[in-house]
């Protein structure tokens, strides 16, 4: 909601500066998003005299002016103007003026040879409109050296970042009511005067929706006005329209778009001589289609509302008009509409067709519709006042509705749900100052009757009123109470293990140089598919977006189109994570806590980026595994018995990727190299490695340990390596060889790794040689030679035993 200062003056008599007025209205819940002070803004553009202009030697589209602008000595100026001549007046920048329009501070320069010092401007180097053919023409009044900024009185513009709840304050009046609440003056918004009119109007109206239908178009009032002579609106008008991004159009349509600035009362205007017979308010019919205003021809249906006529659909109930009966430089007489629509009716229609209007906007939070008729007065008056004619009776449809809310409402609810003693006077100010109407309760003092205003209808109990009060009264009031201890003790953890697990994490990834990443909880369909999901039960039922259809499946899609994007900008070597929600069905238990991340290029955990030593690599499979490997010891997860079982989800590559689990039903999560399908469909250059762990899945720590931590245990005697190679089939795992040793004599074999893992030349087709070595630590005395012997016959044993290798000869 955009307002300017001398606008919000129409209706608030006010001595309070700018800033004031600005810190008061976030102050009082009517946040200010940005203020424009276009007056700061020019400061260094002055209004200046052509005296002469003379043909440019080397072009023939120039001219060299003389500018005086009220220094010493007038000023040459090269213009490439059209309208630029002598003796008119305009803006003149000199040397060192930042230019708004270029985004550029001017210096002196030479143009086709000949020197130029500062710049004639047009509306659009002014960011004042879009005009840029011409140099400002400005009136010979116009005083030369005067700031123009000064001269032409350019105004602030106040822009409210407005919650839905506040339909009232769509309207500077409303703005007003609120600023005067809070003691920065008196509210002057005129009374409207009522219109009477001769003939009935020559246009019949008809509500054709029965039943529940009927609360789609409560109202519908129309009145005729005749002999009207339409042409561009006055320049008070048009400059206000300007102020807050509206383009003028003709005094008809301005009338309209300045009362829904103005008094938040969107009302529409019809060339009477294009409409056909008398209107109806329907439903659309499936397949009707509309021409708007805005030049885009619209497809219906039936859920939305219309106007139409004998020839068919001529408006967008409370959205926008039909540009076949709309008002132009030809229309002599109109029909002026004021009606009242569904807020949810318009919302849903609005967002079906991508309309985005002002009347839309305040239809959709809901407006005052006690203002239904003094609103179509006040369009009538202004009407008559700046185009003419002779107004007709008001012909209405249907009934203005009158709300009637009433609170009964208790002072001491105001210290109980805020803390703050406020006297009951103060109380019974600013509830009167905001529209309410008062009433005492016979016999308790402490009661009133609050009889709600009708433009107010996100008021429905005495909670709402506590709010009214202590936004206006002042939040800053409320003293800071820390809650009571219950006991001097130290008070018990509040936090589950899954929230404690969820913080652990992020703190964990963000040590292993991992940058933590909140992406949406919505995909598209398509990457919901490719991620295991897209159940309909996921689908939403009203998106933000087309591509944000779906409830995420997992976090690994919102983190890999987070890596694309970067990547398009010029950053490839990213690492990303994110812990949050993802969605298996719309069951109790089908939201789950997740971890996932991911690494892109070069950013593996020892660093990214090219190194002068030439070991810098791409990511690969290991590092997600060492990614999510850390993530589990650092929440205390015993990995002993974890296993990494070839192959993982299905948007990780299948010879590149692993689970990570407990047994058969104790699955973790993935982790490997993501599918290269995949990285295509989200049109995502690769490498890219990743891991995603479900944090619900992860076993609990036991309350209490079943035994006492061991202790250090530390040999006094040399460890001693001996390596294996052993022939097996090319479908066994190397981790079970690994495992299998490690079982052989658990005492004294304390490690065994894979060093070597060979395919060709000297081993049968279809198997493979897996080389270990296996750690023997002695614990009680130096081992002889054919005890050393015994153990390694051990290891072959039991390999050969659970996993039918062989000892390669």
């Amino acid at each position: 909601m955009k307002l300017t200062l001398n606008w919000l003056k129409d209706h608030l008599e006010t001595e309070a500066s700018l800033d004031t007025i600005v810190a008061t209205l976030t102050k009082i819940g009517l946040e200010v998003e940005e203020v424009k002070d276009p007056a700061r803004a020019l400061g260094g553009f002055v209004i200046a005299a052509v005296l002469e202009a003379k043909p440019h030697p080397n072009a023939d589209r120039l001219r060299v002016c003389t500018v005086d602008f009220g220094a010493a000595a007038p000023m040459q100026v090269v213009c490439g103007a059209p309208n630029a001549r002598a003796g008119m007046k305009s803006v003149f920048a000199p040397v060192g003026t930042y230019i708004p329009g270029k985004k550029t501070t001017l210096g002196p320069g030479v143009i086709r040879g000949v020197e130029s010092n500062g710049m004639l401007c047009s509306a659009a180097e002014l960011e004042l409109s879009e005009e840029h053919d011409g140099i400002l023409d400005l009136p010979g009044e116009a005083p030369v050296g005067t700031p123009y900024a000064q001269w032409v009185g350019l105004d602030p513009v106040i822009d409210i970042n407005l919650t839905p709840n506040r339909p009232d304050a769509m309207g500077i009046a409303g703005i007003a009511r609120d600023l005067a609440a809070a003691g920065l003056g008196t509210v002057k918004t005129p009374a409207v005067a009522p219109i009477t009119g001769g003939a009935p109007s020559p246009v019949t109206v008809r509500i054709a929706l029965d039943g529940a239908d009927a609360a789609l178009a409560p109202v519908f009032a129309l009145r005729g006005v005749s002999g009207v002579k339409n042409g561009p609106a006055p320049d008070w008008l048009q400059a206000k329209l300007r102020s807050v991004g509206l383009r003028p159009i003709n005094a008809l349509v301005d009338i309209t778009n300045f009362l829904t600035f103005d008094r938040a009362r969107p009302l529409h205007v019809f060339d009477a001589k294009k409409v056909s017979g008398g209107l109806v308010v329907r439903r659309a019919a499936p397949g009707e289609t509309l021409k708007a205003l805005d030049g885009k021809t619209y497809t219906l249906d039936a859920s939305m509302v219309v106007i139409a006529d004998d020839s068919g659909v001529i408006s967008l109930a409370g959205i926008m008009g039909g540009e076949a009966t709309g008002c132009d430089e030809t229309t002599t007489d109109v029909l002026i509409e004021a009606a009242l629509w569904s807020p949810n009716a318009i919302a849903a229609t609005g967002r079906k067709l991508g309309i985005v209007s002002d009347a839309r906007y305040r239809f959709e939070r809901g407006i005052d519709p006690a203002f239904t008729l003094p609103g179509l007065d006040l369009a009538t008056r202004l009407v008559l006042d700046l185009c003419g004619g002779t107004a007709s009776g008001v012909t209405l449809a249907g009934t203005v509705p009158e709300p009637d809310t009433r609170i009964l409402f208790p002072y001491s609810e105001v210290r109980r749900l805020t803390g703050l003693d406020l006297p009951s006077t103060e109380m019974l100010q600013i509830l009167e100052a905001l529209g309410f109407q008062l009433a005492g309760s016979p016999g308790n003092a402490d009661l009133i009757y609050v009889k709600v205003p009708s433009w107010r209808p996100d008021i429905f109990g005495k909670a709402d009123l506590v709010e009214e009060v202590i936004r206006i009264a002042g939040v800053d009031r409320v003293v800071s109470t820390p809650l009571p201890r219950q006991s001097a003790s130290i008070p018990a953890a509040i936090l589950t293990p899954l929230q404690k697990r969820t913080r652990q994490a992020k703190r964990a990834l963000a040590a292993s140089g991992l940058v933590e990443a909140v992406t949406w909880s919505f995909v598209s369909h398509e990457q919901a598919v490719l991620f295991g999901g897209g159940e309909p039960a996921l689908v939403l039922a009203n998106p933000i977006a087309s591509d944000l259809s779906d409830m995420r499946p997992s976090l690994l899609p919102g983190l890999i189109a987070a890596v694309g994007r970067n990547a398009a900008r010029g950053a490839a070597d990213l690492a990303l994570f994110e812990v949050g929600q993802i969605f298996k069905g719309d069951g109790d238990k089908d939201q789950r806590i997740a971890v996932a991340a991911v690494r892109s290029g070069t950013a593996k955990p020892s660093g990214g980026g090219r190194h002068w030593s030439g070991a810098a690599g791409s990511v690969d499979a290991f590092d997600a595994k060492a990614d999510a490997m850390a993530l589990l010891d650092a929440l205390g997860v015993p990995t002993g018995g974890l296993q990494v079982v070839a192959g993982g989800a299905s948007a990780f590559h299948p010879g590149r990727s692993a689970v990570l689990r407990f047994g058969p039903k104790g699955v973790l999560g993935s982790f490997g190299e993501i599918h290269p399908s995949v990285l295509a469909a989200m049109d995502v250059a690769g490498p890219l490695v990743g891991f995603e762990l479900i944090l619900d899945d992860i076993p609990a720590p036991k309350s209490k340990p079943t035994k006492a931590k061991a202790r250090l245990d530390l040999s006094d005697f040399m460890p001693l390596q001996r390596d294996f190679a052993f022939v097996v089939d090319r479908g066994v795992e190397a981790g079970a060889i690994v495992k299998a040793a490690l079982g052989a004599e658990r005492t004294l074999v304390t490690h065994v790794a894979v060093f070597d893992i060979y395919e060709g030349q000297g081993v049968p087709p279809g198997q493979k040689s897996v080389a270990i070595t296996a750690t023997i630590q002695p614990r009680d005395q130096t081992l002889k030679d054919n005890e050393i012997e015994a153990v390694m016959g051990k290891i072959i044993a039991d390999v050969t035993k659970k996993t039918g290798a062989v000892l390669r000869g």
